[in-house]
Order: structure tokens, then C-alpha cells, then sequence
């Protein structure tokens, strides 16, 4: 039997002109992404030379470990976008907004208002890979309430869901949309996860995607998922990104 290596296509012809990505750590030093002002820089200068040139960064916003506040996710938003303003990368354009671990503390900032949206009302969320908040739906139902729309981050990456994917039309109902992990497609995170993408986006479940880019690794990684049969995939995923985030 004869096997054939599924032939990769540059990322610059991968993804569509005006391609932005939502999801992503890029900011210096505020949690598990850019280490600093150089690093963050790099990453970016990586990434634009695949085509991407539209960031909204999304800085972990979880409790005592990344306590970050708009005021310091905007505070170092102006540090770099100063930064590639003086350089080669001045034509970037590099929005923030956060991605909130759905705890306790997220509870109060829903209930004071003051949350970055990826777009509008639309707030980028997530939670713990192995146990979900008991009181999720009640908490997804709040964040409608209060006028906001969650974006699921990386559901395939859900342990907890895997062996029961029933749970993911469940979600659904409850009014989240679903961003894949491009690096999901690949073996990065695990093969439960790859199989798990793969479902959801048979099943047509995703609304947009992100690359999640935190280091170097991560870019190095995401030519793997640029071939023919992911852009069959994934370019209505990548125009959706382009629709409603770019302008």
C-alpha cells in the first residue's frame, strides 16, 4: 500500500488577503505568550510574513496567576503598536481585546461591564480543560443577559467533552460560537484533540478560528496544517474571520 504525504501550500496562499487572527498572546510579559517587547516583535514579523497583518490579541485574563485589567492590556497595546510604528511592520494593525477564564472573578468583571470584546459585543472565553464551572449554562446565560456573545475558545481542546460530544450541540444551544485552534489540526495538542477538531468541523460546529499563537514553536507548527485539504476545509472559516473582524 502506498501512502502519500498530504503536500503543503505556502501560509501566504493558505490564508486569504486581509486575514485576521483572533486569538492569540502577543503581548509583552502579562502572561504565558511574548516574554517581551522583542519577542513579541519577532512573532509578529513571523506571522506577517505568512500574510497575516490583522491581530486581536488576546491576553489570559485568570485570576491571581494573569490579573490583567483593560488599563494594563491597553497600557502595553500602545507600547507595541509605538514599537511597529518604527519599524519595517508599521502598516500592522494590532487590536487587543482578552480571553477570560470563565471562574469566580469573571463573574464580577461580567457584572461591573467592563470586558474587551474581540468585536462589538462578542467576548472571546474559555475554561478548564478538565472540568468545566458548575455553573456554566447558568453563567453562559448571564453573559447573554448582560448583552455579550461568548466565543468558545478552542472547544476540541475540552477533555471533558471528548468521549461525549453531545455536550458540544449543548453549547451551541446555549449560544456559544466555537473558534478552532488551527494548531488543533495537527498533533500538537494531542491526538484526542485532532480527532475532536476533525468532528466539529465535519459537523460544520466552528465560527471562526485563531492560530492561539503564544511562541516561535507555535509558528513553526502552523505550516503543517497549510494544504490543499485543510484550505477545502477551513476557507469559509477563514473568510468568516475575514467578514466579520476585518475593516
Amino acid at each position: 500500500m502506498l501512502f502519500f504525504k498530504k503536500k503543503e501550500i505556502p501560509l501566504m496562499e493558505f490564508f486569504p488577503k486581509e486575514m485576521v487572527d483572533i486569538h492569540s498572546h502577543l503581548l509583552p510579559g502579562i502572561d504565558d505568550g511574548a516574554k517581551d517587547l522583542e519577542a513579541t516583535v519577532a512573532l509578529i514579523r513571523k506571522m506577517a510574513s505568512f500574510g497575516i497583518t490583522n491581530f486581536i490579541t488576546t491576553p489570559h485574563v485568570l485570576g491571581d496567576l494573569y490579573p490583567n485589567t483593560p488599563e494594563i492590556i491597553q497600557k502595553k497595546l500602545q507600547l507595541v503598536q509605538d514599537a511597529l510604528g518604527n519599524t519595517d511592520l508599521s502598516h500592522i494593525r494590532l487590536k487587543a481585546a482578552a480571553e477570560y477564564m470563565l471562574d469566580e472573578q469573571f463573574a464580577v468583571f461580567l457584572e461591573k461591564g467592563n470586558l474587551l470584546t474581540l468585536k462589538d459585543n462578542l467576548i472571546l472565553v474559555e475554561m478548564s480543560y478538565f472540568s468545566p464551572p458548575l455553573n456554566l449554562y447558568a453563567l453562559l446565560f448571564e453573559i447573554q443577559l448582560k448583552g455579550y456573545k461568548p466565543v468558545l475558545a478552542h472547544p476540541e481542546r475540552y477533555f471533558t467533552y471528548h468521549n461525549n460530544p453531545r455536550e458540544f450541540q449543548k453549547l451551541k444551544r446555549a449560544g456559544c460560537l466555537f473558534q478552532l485552534n488551527l494548531l488543533s489540526l495537527t498533533p500538537h495538542y494531542g491526538k484526542p484533540v485532532e480527532k475532536t477538531a476533525q468532528l466539529l468541523l465535519k459537523e460544520g460546529m466552528y465560527d471562526f478560528v485563531g492560530t492561539d499563537t503564544h511562541h516561535q514553536q507555535h509558528l513553526d507548527l502552523l505550516q503543517k496544517i497549510s494544504t490543499k485539504e485543510n484550505l477545502k476545509l477551513l476557507e469559509g472559516l477563514l473568510q468568516e474571520n475575514v467578514r466579520v473582524f476585518g475593516g
